[in-house]
């Protein structure tokens, strides 16, 4: 049973900047199954598609690994010969529980797990890599570089699926988004000064770009075409094919 997220629910004094610490890790489960539209579903996709993808003898990344979700998605979907999944999370408390589930899990698909700045990761013999609601933390500047890399690691007919908190263009869609996304949090259990006080946490945390600044992005990167496959209010996952 996952352990319910009050991180927020009493007023705080001073409201921090969002980390992923140990307080975090014990609820993000939690967290962002009640936070994100859409994830249970997102999360077992990236397994299927990771099926349809994996190539023989070949890597299989999850930058931003967090508890696993996606790394255990494609673990029990995953049946190519030689394959082996690198989980990476710069955040000592999310990747030692995710190895804590690891441990517990009866798949037997290879999974190496690193504490490591995702910016910092040498990518190479991979046909699928995967960032699941990560590169929002990157700072913009540092995006680009990143998708070189993840493109350059790839082997040719390799993807890259990427899950991302989006805006829109138009600033009356992006409005009616956010007021849709707060009901959705309400709906989940969350009170108003949870969801402000969480919003506020994140100001400085997590910027989001929209569908057209990625999907340029990851045409600069090489990749020869680049597809939405789910978006739900102001979430969105696409798939780039090199």
């Amino acid at each position: 049973m996952r352990e319910k997220d009050t991180l927020y629910a009493s007023p705080l004094a001073e409201i921090a900047d969002f980390k992923f610490d140990q307080a975090v890790a014990s609820v993000f489960a939690d967290m962002i199954n009640r936070s994100v539209p859409g994830y249970g579903l997102v999360v077992d996709q990236i397994g299927v598609l990771a099926r349809h993808y994996a190539l023989p003898d070949s890597r299989l990344y999850d930058l931003g690994c967090s508890l696993g979700a996606a790394t255990l998605s494609m673990r029990h979907r995953v049946e190519t010969a030689g394959c082996e999944i690198i989980a990476i999370d710069n955040a000592p408390a999310m990747i030692d529980r995710c190895q804590e589930y690891l441990d517990k899990d009866s798949a037997s698909l290879p999974v190496q797990t690193l504490c490591q700045d995702i910016r910092d990761v040498s990518i190479s013999n991979a046909s699928v890599v995967v960032m699941n609601y990560t590169l929002q933390f990157i700072a913009p500047l540092e995006r680009e570089a990143l998708m070189r890399t993840i493109y350059d690691g790839l082997l040719p007919g390799g993807v890259l699926i990427l899950a991302e908190k989006v805006m829109e263009s138009s600033s009356t869609q992006e409005a009616l988004f956010q007021s849709l996304h707060t009901d959705f949090k309400r709906a989940q259990g969350y009170s108003d000064i949870e969801i402000s006080q969480k919003r506020s946490s994140l100001e400085n945390v997590l910027v989001s770009e929209s569908l057209p600044t990625h999907q340029q992005r990851l045409q600069t990167a090489g990749f020869s075409q680049s597809a939405v496959w789910f978006h739900c209010y102001n979430f969105a996952a696409l798939l780039a094919i090199k």
